[in-house]
């Protein structure tokens, strides 16, 4: 049983240890650009700035992510956490050495993978739908408003694309979440389904590429299921001016999600087609 788990979020695990090997000056590609684009349907939320991103923050999530893992896909014989484990990774977010933004993010994760009951998100619908609005309109006050609002939940933190701008600079980019039914992103996710954003900022339109590609992986707390879904330019949204925006639906079923997006995205920027590597983000979400 416990090897079962594990085998089920080596896939998880392995992309989240990439991070810090990331952090690195990397080699974009370019090519003529010949798509042509489609206008834009729908608004996903962005924050009115770039947030700054410090690559040492990074390095130092990458280095602890598979310890924070483990501690998820190691169960006892009734399928429960390991708490010493999570005890063990919450001693290493306290470590001074961590950086303080770094540290904060482990602790909201390691909360978030605890015991159900003993913290606030701990099952679909746990969270009041109020307070989660309140929590993400401080995050991103520019939201649209009203009943067609997109209900989102942000990755834990943004990250950096390398060499995804002309002349070789980076990108931030930030993932967000969405729990159906709801229509964002479009076609929309259904009950029962997790819907994934990826956002390069600063870039032109997304564009599709066959040799790079950019996924989200996932687990499910509740019921054990995991996956791999691609994510893909889509007509319906940024798909005219950009930024470049990917996106893809998942069948999770309903619980608490914890998922990473990573691999390569590919924009038309500049009149340029350009393809670069992104460092993995982690997300939390209620489905």
């Amino acid at each position: 049983m416990r090897f079962a788990r594990i085998s089920r979020t080596a896939t998880l695990v392995a992309a989240f240890a990439v991070t810090g090997a990331l952090i690195a000056p990397a080699t974009a590609h370019a090519e003529p650009a010949t798509t042509a684009e489609t206008p834009s349907e729908q608004t996903i939320p962005l924050p009115d700035k770039a947030p700054d991103v410090d690559p040492e923050i990074l390095k130092s999530l990458g280095t602890f992510a598979p310890a924070l893992l483990g501690s998820v896909a190691t169960r006892d014989e009734n399928g429960k956490v390991d708490t010493a484990l999570l005890d063990h990774a919450r001693s290493l977010a306290d470590n001074p050495a961590v950086p303080k933004q770094a540290g904060a993010t482990w602790r909201s994760l390691i909360d978030f993978l605890g015991e159900p009951g003993k913290q606030q998100a701990v099952a679909a619908g746990a969270i009041p739908a109020a307070k989660r609005d309140a929590a993400r309109d401080k995050d991103a006050p520019n939201i649209p408003t009203g009943p067609k609002k997109p209900r989102i939940q942000q990755f834990l933190y943004p990250t950096l694309g390398f060499g995804c701008m002309p002349g070789n600079g980076n990108s931030v980019g930030m993932a967000l979440a969405t729990a159906g039914p709801q229509s964002a992103p479009a076609p929309g996710p259904k009950r029962g389904q997790a819907g994934f954003v990826y956002t390069s900022l600063g870039t032109g339109p997304a564009k599709a590429s066959s040799a790079h590609r950019l996924y989200v992986s996932w687990l499910n707390l509740e019921n054990g299921r995991t996956g791999q879904t691609a994510l893909k330019p889509n007509a319906k949204i940024n798909a005219t001016k950009g930024p470049g925006t990917f996106t893809g639906i998942a069948k999770t079923g309903r619980g608490r999600i914890v998922s990473t997006v990573y691999g390569e995205v590919t924009t038309k920027t500049k009149g340029r087609t350009i393809s670069c590597m992104i460092a993995p983000t982690i997300g939390t979400a209620i489905i």
